[in-house]
């Protein structure tokens, strides 16, 4: 057998596991909740997991269902973001996004646009006109919460979506497959079903399309119960049926041409038998890929099942896989159910985690950037609309452009982005001091603080740095720290915690003035000394008696009287045909 298989003969039972206790349902657009019926899936809007888009309703004409006769349409941003929060970290999910276009817009003009997740790609969608399309991955979160996230790709044609779905897996279901990895589905097929299968039949909700052939027999199980306990625990529904030959042929095939491109696959089949066999028959038949054999003799159970599955394996349109019977066999093959996937690349950590939550904390102190969620950099080019960021791994923020955003108050502290190279805060009403921290980050080339309502002295740390290009015009009430009204004005405002930044020079010149006192009073005191010294005892008694006084007037007046400033520190294709399934002679059977 190659080493670049992996065919898993499932027939243990499953051990303990984690599941992502998870069932979310959205009815993208409404802002009702409701019970579908037919699934008895309890569906919500979506407003509380989006923070932008506008609703939309299909044209009654166009309904296909309650579900999809509403849409979230996104016409501004380059992106923009679902969150799930009701996630256990390292929790396997499954997720369906589905479109229905309907022509909702009336412009008769389905658009296409990009697909993501978690900070990955996941799909380049195109809608169609008059069927629904939906996309499905499965992959282990990395964090406590996931997104997904719609990308405008081409102008004038704006994403939309009618309905996202988060399914918890079993931890032992699809592990066959790193974990660092997603698996994109492509094919899911029920062989000899006449209807599609999900909840409540299936409690992971998965779609199973009914699936048939040319030349292909239906069979139907009369086993009671099936065991589907292990392995990816197919709905006992799916098993009920099966696709066979009749007894003049000898295999079955199913082919790759779905797939535009080479890809690598992770492919599940599954076997059950479904009669008991007499003494004298036997059901017993081998997995072809091309005209390779890539599995052992395979003898399908009796109200339980066998799964296979092949990982890891580069396929083209051209591929062919077959259920071929072996020599010995004097039944012809079977096949119950089918999954095709294809696999993701690595999935990415997602932006430095430093950047990401000094920039939550960004968001949290303006409320107008809470509606940006989702990775800020990744996937690539799709940033947020007011961030670069760096092509390193993991990719860092390096400019921040928020000018006219309507900020106001203070800046809170987020040197900790200190891979930032430009920062435009220009055009807000931003107040209070200019914050010292902007001039300890050590890639800063260009800060525009421009009209504002900055107070107070630029702080030292920035005029001072060498290499940064500063704008602070249209900030009314700073001063120059060489001024002796703004030391004045710094020295005595309550909350100024930023340091003193007048120069060395107007500092000695302050310190002579506060001595010229005693050397005054050095030059008076000669020739009377004796008279002026009891005059001078007088003085200083009567003195002592009216400070005494003023002081009990007016207590903490000598120490400012001031509290101290502190400074404050966020299935992946339309529903086409399923894959090509035929039955035919084989002409090397004997050879099997």
């Amino acid at each position: 057998m190659a080493s670049s298989y992996f065919l898993l003969l499932v027939l243990v039972l499953s051990v303990f596991s984690v599941s992502a206790d998870v069932f979310v349902s959205l009815d993208c657009g409404s802002s009702e909740a409701y019970t579908d019926h037919e699934t008895s899936i309890d569906w919500l809007g979506d407003v509380d997991y989006v923070a932008n888009g506008e609703s939309h309703v299909v044209p009654s004409n166009n309904s296909i269902s309650h579900v999809m006769d509403t849409l979230r349409v996104f016409t501004s941003r380059t992106k923009n973001c679902f969150l799930i929060d009701e996630i256990e970290k390292g929790g396997k999910v499954l997720i369906r996004a589905s479109f229905h276009y309907g022509n909702y817009d009336g412009k008769s003009n389905p658009p296409s646009f990009a697909l993501q997740f978690d900070g990955n790609h996941w799909a380049s969608v195109s809608t169609m006109s008059d069927q629904l399309v939906y996309y499905e991955t499965i992959y282990v979160v990395k964090g406590d919460y996931l997104t997904v996230c719609l990308a405008q790709t081409e102008e004038n044609q704006f994403p939309f979506i009618s309905a996202l779905e988060v399914r918890g897996l079993d931890s032992t279901m699809y592990s066959h497959v790193d974990d660092n990895h997603a698996l994109f589905l492509r094919r899911r097929v029920a062989f000899g079903s006449n209807k599609t299968i999900r909840n409540t039949d299936d409690p992971y909700d998965r779609i199973w399309a009914p699936g048939s052939g040319s030349s292909i027999e239906t069979l139907t199980s009369d086993a009671s119960t099936i065991d589907t306990s292990h392995g990816d625990q197919p709905p006992q529904q799916v098993l009920q049926n099966a696709i066979s030959t009749n007894n003049s042929l000898s295999i079955i095939s199913w082919n790759m041409n779905f797939l535009p491109i080479d890809n690598v696959i992770y492919m599940n089949m599954y076997f059950s038998e479904v009669t008991q066999l007499d003494d004298n028959q036997t059901r017993s038949f081998r997995i072809f890929q091309d005209t390779e054999s890539i599995s052992e003799p395979i003898l399908p159970p009796y109200e339980d099942f066998i799964q296979m599955y092949v990982s890891n394996v580069t396929v083209s349109p051209s591929t062919v896989f077959s259920v071929v019977r072996t020599t010995n066999s004097t039944l012809p093959p079977l096949i119950n159910a089918l999954e095709i996937f294809t696999t993701s690349n690595a999935l990415s950590d997602g932006t430095n985690t430093q950047d990401v939550e000094t920039l939550i904390s960004l968001q949290k102190e303006f409320e107008v950037l809470q509606g940006w969620i989702g990775d800020p950099c990744l996937p690539s080019p799709f940033t947020y609309d007011w961030i670069n960021c760096s092509s390193s791994d993991p990719p860092r923020i390096t400019a921040l452009y928020l000018s006219k955003f309507n900020l106001s108050g203070s800046l809170p502290d987020f040197s900790s982005m200190d891979a930032l190279e430009t920062i435009d805060l220009s055009n807000n009403n931003l107040d209070g001091p200019i914050p010292d921290f902007f001039g300890t980050l050590p890639n800063l080339k260009e800060l525009n603080l421009a009209n504002n309502k900055f107070s107070g002295p630029v702080p030292a740390s920035l005029s001072n740095k060498n290499g940064l290009t500063l704008d602070t015009s249209g900030n009314s009430d700073l001063c120059s720290s060489s001024e002796e009204s703004c030391q004045n004005n710094d020295s005595s405002s309550p909350g100024n915690d930023q340091p003193t930044t007048g120069s060395t020079n107007n500092n000695k010149k302050k310190k002579k003035k506060k001595n010229n006192l005693p050397i005054i009073l050095g030059t008076t005191i000669s020739a009377f000394l004796l008279l002026w010294a009891i005059v001078g005892i007088f003085a200083i008694l009567h003195y002592k008696n009216k400070r005494a006084a003023t002081s009990l007037i007016n207590p903490g007046q000598a120490s400012g009287g001031s509290t101290p400033f502190v400074d404050r520190v966020q299935m992946s294709e339309k529903i086409e045909k399923n894959p090509e399934v035929t039955a035919h002679d084989h002409e090397n059977s004997t050879n099997v």
